[in-house]
């Protein structure tokens, strides 16, 4: 399988779009007004502690208190040595769960060590704690926090506090695992737990020393910020979305990157000097003057990824609907009618939407509860096809899924780990019109794509003096004036441009108008 990595980046916001076989099979937004904070590190302190609930919020200097549930709570916790008496035999046999350790690449994060202390006496109210985001704030919900600490490298996750040496569960050859987990233990520090990554695979000792150098040194610095720190204070933020494709997403399909920026593609090759240098010849700069995403596509996808409806090649389509609960995804023969026999037909319709169901939750990044209503099918051996089909078409999404058997209503219950925000989420906010029934897109994603609508048109216009007119919804104008001023006189000064705007409340937020003179 052949992938590709494009980069598209400006001041407000980055993008990663991974292709693979030319589909665009995952997207990466980070905006700059909401910035990505998984994996950071902080000092918290605990603001309650629930008994009821066997959990404890913790404030990290976010808006919201972050999660933090008991098993969640490392029992040899830093700041507060004396948590250590909770290690006795009572507790020795604790241990990682086999299956949690066979974690998948973007899998960074320890699960729960297993153990049976009540959340009370683990945490006291005002006790200081130092945390990981395991999961982004979603909705109304604060961040998920661990007390496990998790620290990517390239090749290796570090977990300074569990003993334990896993392997990627995308590393199948046992005889290759074995040979990692022996390396890793003869360099590593005794009692401290790692995870080999995809990228390990077939990697040497030295490749794994310095990889672990680096973890260690940064882990030492961590320690000492947190005994000085005061309590609420960002530890460690993990790198930008730019580096952070390159370290995760890249894989030996991979044949390239592709930078549309000058500034992130010399960031990116200064990055890659000093910790991934083997792939520094795939780095590319983009000099395309149509813009990147719409080169290759992923525009397009991405515009098709908001849409309810999707329809299939046969002429059928499937549904997808979101909800706080849960995500009902819905297939239908639509325009498809089949030829003959009318099991053929459903059988045909439900395999074809498959494919989709599986291509669409991985792009979406839906996550949790998920139901697919399937096309009634009366054999058993249908209802087994599509079942099996469903699974092989999952193989290739790195995100953990769970999957029961398609039940006698034809429903499938699965989940899909859920660590961020879906693409809904992060590009659409809830919609005024139809009193949250709906979805549009917000007025930040509508700048965005206003800037780009002016740098398509000027680059294609060869007038030297150019009036530029913007008919936009009134939220859209203040957000220009208030955050994106700066930028529209760089635009301005760039492409010789006179931009002025005429606002209407009339016009439909997600619309506009451009018009150049």
């Amino acid at each position: 399988m052949s992938s590709e990595i494009l980069i598209n980046s400006s001041s407000r916001e980055t993008r990663v779009a991974l292709r693979e076989n030319k589909q665009l099979a995952e997207i990466f937004i980070e905006q700059r007004t909401n910035k990505e904070i998984v994996g950071n590190i902080y000092k918290g302190k605990v603001i309650k502690v629930l008994p009821g609930m066997q959990a404890a919020f913790v404030d990290i200097g976010l808006e919201k208190a972050g999660f933090l549930s008991a098993s969640d709570v490392d029992i040899t916790d830093i700041l507060n040595p004396e948590n250590t008496i909770l290690r006795s035999k009572k507790y020795a046999a604790t241990k990682l769960n086999e299956e949690e350790t066979n974690l998948s690449q973007q899998d960074e994060f320890p699960r729960s060590v297993k153990h049976n202390i009540p959340v009370q006496e683990l945490l006291k109210e005002g006790q200081e704690i130092i945390v990981q985001v395991a999961k982004n704030q979603l909705g109304t919900k604060g961040a998920r926090i661990t007390s496990y600490i998790a620290i990517p490298g390239r090749y290796l996750v570090y977990m300074p506090t569990i003993k334990d040496i896993g392997v990627s569960r995308r590393i199948e050859d046992d005889g290759e695992k074995e040979r990692l987990k022996a390396i890793v233990s003869e360099i590593g520090n005794l009692g401290e737990g790692y995870i080999i990554r995809t990228a390990g695979q077939n990697c040497e000792k030295n490749d794994f020393t310095i990889d672990l150098n680096f973890l260690h040194s940064l882990w030492s610095s961590l320690q000492k910020n947190a005994a000085e720190a005061p309590p609420c204070h960002l530890l460690y933020e993990d790198i930008n979305l730019a580096f952070r494709s390159m370290r995760d997403l890249f894989t030996s399909d991979v044949k390239r990157i592709v930078v549309d920026s000058e500034l992130e593609y010399q960031n990116c090759l200064e990055f890659c000097k000093n910790y991934l240098p083997h792939i520094l010849d795939k780095i590319e700069l983009y000099r395309e003057s149509t813009p990147i995403f719409e080169h290759f596509g992923v525009e397009i996808e991405i515009n098709r990824a908001l849409e309810r409806k999707v329809w299939l090649k046969s002429g059928g389509y499937i549904s997808i609907d979101q909800t706080e609960a849960l995500v009902a995804v819905d297939v239908n023969t639509g325009k498809f009618i089949g030829k003959s026999d009318q099991e053929e037909t459903i059988l045909k319709t439900n395999l074809e939407a498959v494919k989709e169901v599986a291509y669409q939750l991985r792009l979406r990044n839906i996550g949790g509860i998920i139901i697919v209503d399937f096309i009634d099918m009366l054999k058993e051996e249908s209802k087994e096809i599509t079942w099996n089909a469903l699974i092989q078409s999952l193989k290739s999404d790195q995100s953990r899924t769970k999957i029961l058997k398609i039940s006698e209503l034809g429903l499938v219950q699965m989940t899909r780990k859920r660590v961020r925000e879906s693409l809904t989420q992060i590009l659409c906010n809830t919609c005024d019109y139809c009193r949250g029934k709906g979805h549009n897109r917000s007025p930040t994603t509508i700048c965005n794509e206003i800037v780009r609508a002016i740098q398509r048109t000027c680059t294609k216009s060869h007038l030297n003096q150019k009036n530029l007119s913007i008919e936009v919804h009134p939220l859209v104008y203040d957000l220009f004036f208030e955050e994106e001023n700066s930028f529209l006189e760089e635009l301005e000064q760039k492409y010789c441009l006179e931009i002025k705007f005429l606002v209407s409340d009339k016009l439909h937020q997600e619309k506009y108008n451009l018009v150049l003179n």
